[in-house]
C-alpha cells in the first residue's frame, strides 16, 4: 500500500522558501512527484534529517538553478541534469539515475474506462473526451503535442485540448474539467478522485527517466549524498514500481 500519499500529497513537505541550515532543500520536476515525497520521507523518518521540497516542471527548474538558487539536490531528467552538470551546478560524480516511466493516461475515478491499448484505440478515446488536459511545459506534454500531429487529429483536437500548468493538470480530471489527462504516468498515482487507466501502447509509448545530483554549492553534501544514493538503491524497487517507474541502464 502507497500509505504516506495522503499525508504527503496534501504538501507538508511542500516547502518553496530556502532551506534554513541543516536541512535539505530539493527542486525537482513533477514527474518524480510522488518517488521524490515518498523517498524523501523515507529518508527522514530513518535519518531524523529534514528534508524541503519544491516541485515545478523541468524547464523552470532548470532556470531557477542557472539563475543561481540555492539548493541540495535537483531531480530531473536526465538530459536536463546533464546539462546543469556541464554548467558546473551540479556535482558530476553524484548524478544517479532513479529510474523511467512511460506516459499515462488518467480518467475521473468512477468513470468509464476508455479503451487505450493500441494507437487506433487511443486516438478514438481522445476524438470521444470532451477536453483532455496535459502540461503546457515539460517533456511529457512536449511529447504528447507532437503526437496529437503524428496521428492526424491536430485539427479535430485543437478545441479539446488544455495545456496546464505543470502543478495542476491531473488534478482537473478529479474536478470534472476534463475527461481525461495524459501525463507521464508517475504523476498520475497517488492523486485523489483520479484512475490511472493505463500506459500509451507501445507503439506510441516514450520513456522519460529521472536522475539525481547534489549541488555544487549543497550545504550538508555529505547527507546530500547519502539521500541521492537512498533514491537510486535497489531498496527502493519495489515502490518505484508500485508507481509505475521501472530501473534502466543507459
Amino acid at each position: 500500500m502507497l500509505r504516506p500519499f495522503l499525508a504527503v500529497l496534501t504538501g507538508l513537505l511542500i516547502v518553496p522558501a530556502a532551506a534554513d541550515a541543516g536541512e535539505l532543500k530539493i527542486l525537482s520536476g513533477n514527474g518524480g512527484r510522488v518517488a521524490v515525497l515518498e523517498l524523501s520521507e523515507r529518508f527522514e523518518k530513518s535519518t531524523g534529517s529534514k528534508v524541503n521540497i519544491d516541485f515545478a516542471v523541468n524547464p523552470q527548474v532548470r532556470k531557477r538553478v542557472l539563475d543561481g538558487e540555492a539548493f541540495d539536490i535537483a531531480v530531473l531528467n536526465p538530459p536536463v541534469l546533464d546539462e546543469l552538470i556541464k554548467a558546473g551546478k551540479i556535482k558530476a560524480e553524484t548524478r544517479t539515475v532513479i529510474g523511467r516511466i512511460g506516459i499515462g493516461v488518467g480518467i475521473k475515478q468512477g468513470a468509464p474506462r476508455p479503451d487505450i491499448s493500441t494507437a487506433a484505440a487511443f486516438k478514438k478515446a481522445l476524438l470521444s473526451a470532451k477536453k483532455v488536459a496535459y502540461p503546457e511545459e515539460g517533456a511529457s506534454g512536449i511529447y504528447f503535442a507532437n503526437l496529437v500531429k503524428q496521428l492526424g487529429i491536430e485539427n479535430e483536437m485543437k478545441d479539446r485540448l488544455m495545456p496546464m500548468p505543470g502543478e495542476y493538470n491531473v488534478e482537473v480530471v478529479a474536478d470534472g474539467a476534463a475527461d481525461i489527462v495524459v501525463v507521464v504516468a508517475s504523476r498520475i498515482y497517488g492523486v485523489k478522485g483520479v484512475d490511472m487507466i493505463g500506459l500509451l501502447p507501445n507503439e506510441l509509448q516514450t520513456w522519460i527517466g529521472f536522475a539525481a545530483g547534489v549541488s555544487t554549492q549543497a550545504k550538508d553534501p555529505e547527507n546530500a549524498l547519502k539521500l541521492v544514493k537512498t533514491m537510486g538503491d535497489k531498496a527502493a524497487e519495489p515502490f518505484l514500481r508500485q508507481i509505475g517507474l521501472e530501473p534502466f541502464v543507459e
